[in-house]
C-alpha cells in the first residue's frame, strides 16, 4: 500500500517545531529538504455496519526485552503507519539486554502513556509470557502490574505463569504456534494449551505472525471459538523489516471491528471474537468478520451499458468498486462473467455477464476462513 494521505498536522506543525527556533548561522546552510517528511498515514477501511474497523497491533518489543528500539520509536512507527491501537509486549522471562538496560516490564507502557494519549493512540499494557517450547509463547494484554508475573522458565511454572495473567483479567492469546516446527508439540493442540482453552485462560490465537501465516491456528480458531489475532512481533524497526517502497505493503495488524474508538471497545470486540488479521494482501478470519468486512468494502453497480453482438447475444458492463485501502482478488465461476478480478485499494473494474445471467458467485482468493477455503460470494444482478 503505497498511498500516502498527508496531514497537515504533521507537516506543518512538526517542522516549525523542530526548526522553528533555529538560529540562522553565517557560512552555514542547512540541507533541510533532505529530511524525511513527518505526517501519519491514513489508512481507510469503512465502517462495518454498526462497528468501526481499527488497525490494532498487539505484539511489539522494545530494548526493555530482545527488540532493538526505544519504546518512543516504536510509538512512531504505529503514529506514522496509520494503526488506531497497540501493545508493547515486552518479554518476561527473556531479557538479553539486561546488563545495559535496567529492565523493568513496565516501563514501555510507562514512558509511552502520555504520548499515546497526545497523539490520539490507543495504548494497551501488555507482556509476552516466554515459557519453553511447548508450550510456546503467550501474549497478556489488558494486564494491570506485569511485575506480579513468573521470571522462571521451569517447565513445572507453566501453567502457574499463565494463570497469573488469568488472575489480573487479562486478555491471553497463544503467539507464533508454528515458529519451531521442528520441535515436537510446538505446532499441536497438546494437552497444556488443552487444559487453558477448557479454563478459559486462552481467548485467542496468533494466526499471522509477523511475515508467517499459521493456518492450523486459523481452524483451531474457527472450531473452538477464540479470536483470530495478526501481529507484527516487531523487534526492528518496522522500516527494516518491511520493505514499503513497494505496493501494497503494510505491518501485518488485527483488524478490530469495534463500537468506538476505545480501549474498552476493542476488549469488548476482542472477547466478541470480532477480528480480522490482514497480512500482505490476505485477510483471514472467521467467515462472518470476512464477509462482512468485505461487503462494507465492495460495491458491484447496476448495469450502465448493454453491447449487442454478432451472434445475438446481450452483454452487460458492470462496474465493481473497492472503497477501501484492502486488497481483492475474485475468482467468478458461476455465470458467464468475467472470471478474474483484482480489486485494488480505492478502485474500480469492469465486469461483464450475459444480459439472461441473474447472479454471479465465486470466491475471494485473497482471503481464507478456513486453511483450505476462501470466502465465497454472490452478486445479485437484479
Amino acid at each position: 500500500m503505497k498511498q500516502r494521505n498527508l496531514l497537515l498536522i504533521g507537516l506543518l506543525i512538526i517542522p516549525i517545531l523542530a526548526f522553528g527556533q533555529r538560529r540562522e548561522v553565517e557560512g552555514m546552510k542547512y540541507l533541510d529538504e533532505n529530511r524525511k517528511p513527518i505526517y501519519r498515514q491514513n489508512v481507510f477501511i469503512p465502517n462495518v455496519g454498526e462497528f468501526q474497523v481499527l488497525k490494532c497491533d498487539f505484539h511489539t518489543h522494545t530494548v526493555f526485552s530482545d527488540g532493538q528500539v526505544w519504546p518512543t520509536v516504536r510509538h512512531q512507527e504505529v503514529w506514522e503507519e496509520g494503526l488506531d491501537a497497540y501493545a508493547i509486549t515486552d518479554h518476561i522471562e527473556y531479557t538479553p539486554h539486561k546488563e545495559d538496560v535496567k529492565i523493568n516490564p513496565d516501563r514501555g507502557f510507562q514512558l509511552l502513556k502520555e504520548t499515546a494519549e497526545r497523539s490520539n493512540i490507543i495504548l494497551v499494557k501488555g507482556t509476552e509470557l516466554t515459557r519453553n517450547t511447548p508450550p510456546g509463547h503467550f501474549n497478556a494484554i489488558y494486564i494491570n502490574d506485569p511485575s506480579d508475573f513468573i521470571e522462571d522458565r521451569a517447565n513445572e511454572l507453566d501453567r502457574e505463569a499463565v494463570m497469573k495473567a488469568l488472575e489480573q483479567d487479562a486478555f491471553i492469546f497463544w503467539n507464533h504456534p508454528g515458529w519451531q516446527p521442528g520441535i515436537e508439540g510446538s505446532y499441536e493442540w497438546i494437552p497444556f494449551v488443552d487444559d487453558l482453552y477448557k479454563n478459559k485462560a486462552l481467548h485467542g490465537i496468533e494466526v499471522v505472525n509477523g511475515f508467517g501465516i499459521h493456518f492450523k491456528a486459523l481452524d483451531w480458531c474457527i472450531d473452538k471459538g477464540l479470536t483470530v489475532m495478526g501481529n507484527t512481533d516487531i523487534h526492528n524497526l518496522t522500516a527494516h523489516d518491511y520493505d514499503f517502497s513497494k505496493e501494497y505493503v503494510h505491518r501485518t495488524m488485527t483488524l478490530v471491528l469495534a463500537r468506538e474508538r476505545t480501549a474498552e471497545s476493542i476488549r469488548e470486540a476482542l472477547e466478541e471474537g470480532r477480528t480480522v488479521a490482514w497480512a500482505s494482501k490476505y485477510l483471514l478470519g472467521k467467515e462472518e468478520n470476512v464477509k462482512d468486512l468485505f461487503n462494507a468494502c465492495v460495491e458491484l453497480k447496476p448495469s450502465h451499458y448493454t453491447e449487442a453482438r454478432n451472434n445475438g447475444t446481450k452483454i452487460n458492463y458492470y462496474e465493481i468498486k473497492n472503497k477501501s485501502d484492502l486488497y481483492f482478488e475474485l475468482n467468478l465461476s458461476d455465470g458467464n462473467t468475467t472470471s478474474r478480478v483484482v480489486l485494488y485499494p480505492n478502485s474500480t473494474q469492469l465486469i461483464t455477464a450475459n444480459e439472461e445471467t441473474a447472479s454471479l458467485s465465486g470466491e475471494v482468493v485473497s482471503t481464507y476462513v478456513r486453511s483450505d477455503q476462501h470466502l465465497k460470494v454472490d452478486f445479485d444482478l437484479n
